[in-house]
């Protein structure tokens, strides 16, 4: 579907981190990938299933990274995006 979304002339497409390799092997470099359900590590997965960490979602080749509860939900939501931050360092 993301190849059909591409030769269809969409910039990018929205995607589980789970496929975001194979996407980014079919669609190439200029395809763009935003991946939600991104989880750290220390954070619930609710009711995420496909998830990934927002490190590996990048390596995957998520171009943006969708991380909504870990940091709306935290006691301290910019400690939470700046973990993130750290991690992905």
């Amino acid at each position: 579907m993301a190849l059909m979304a591409k030769t269809s002339g969409l910039a990018g497409a929205v995607c589980s981190p789970q496929e975001a390799a194979t996407i980014r092997t079919t669609c190439g470099p200029d395809f763009l990938l935003i991946c939600p359900g991104v989880r750290p590590t220390w954070s619930d997965q609710n009711d995420q299933s496909r998830t990934l960490t927002p490190k590996a979602a990048i390596s995957a080749g998520a171009d943006y990274l969708v991380i909504g509860r870990p940091i709306t939900s935290a006691p301290d939501p910019a400690a939470a995006f700046a973990r993130i931050c750290e991690e992905l360092t």
